[in-house]
């Protein structure tokens, strides 16, 4: 090889050995003011989106699919916020 330094991809770091990698992902937490408990995004296939109150139940969705999800249905009443998961 003469001296080229082999490069170990970082899931075969010497760090990382033994670990498992984490993806972070997002669920769609909607706050709707007053005293009522947040509520989660549980299916965006049909109209009106269906909420849950368990967030074991929340959809888990990448990024851009959270963000599309927000600006459907932010309005006065609702206030979405994306948060991050490790999966």
């Amino acid at each position: 090889m003469g001296g080229a330094l082999l490069r170990l991809p970082p899931y075969l770091s010497p760090r990382t050995k033994g670990k498992s990698l984490k993806n972070t992902k997002f669920v769609v937490k909607v706050n709707r003011g007053g005293t009522r408990a947040p509520e989660y995004v549980q299916r965006i296939d049909r109209t009106p989106i269906r909420m849950t109150a368990h967030r074991t139940l929340a959809l888990v969705m990448g990024r851009f699919t959270a963000e599309d999800t927000v600006k459907s249905i932010q309005n006065s009443r609702r206030s979405p916020e994306l948060v991050p998961v490790q999966v």
